[in-house]
């Protein structure tokens, strides 16, 4: 059974990541972009480390990232109001605009993969995805 569940894991994510790529291409952007506006969609404005933190990357990586991100508009560097140090990245009215787009995207492709799982399937789907999640 864990082989199976394995496969069928690894067929998701490949198809799911495929879908990815595809959507953020059109946009003319990177998957690691789009993941830098939906954490900052999600979570709200937030110093560089906790961003960095939060998608599994170095503060090096996401400087890089925000630097792009910056220069077409979506993000803007704020000053720390308490930590002289410190730089927080917060979505600019377009950043937002974007995030917004693909997360109804997001949502539309949620519900159709959903929608072909039997009704009483759906909350034990949701706390394998819950637990699991915990798990990383």
């Amino acid at each position: 059974m864990i082989k199976k569940i394995n496969h069928a894991l690894i067929e998701f994510f490949e198809k799911l990541s495929s879908w990815e790529q595809d959507v953020v291409r059109e946009k003319g952007m990177t998957l690691p972009q789009m993941h830098t506006l939906e954490v900052l969609g999600i979570h709200g404005a937030m110093r560089m480390k906790e961003l960095a933190a939060a998608m599994g990357i170095t503060t090096g990586t996401l400087t890089v990232q925000v630097d792009r991100l910056e220069a077409k508009g979506y993000l803007r560097r704020i000053p720390h109001e308490t930590d002289r140090r410190s730089i927080n990245v917060d979505l600019t009215e377009s950043g937002r605009e974007l995030f917004e787009e693909h997360d109804r995207l997001h949502l539309r492709l949620t519900e159709d993969l959903v929608a072909a799982c039997p009704k009483d399937d759906r909350a034990a789907l949701l706390r394998c995805l819950s637990v699991m999640n915990e798990e990383f």
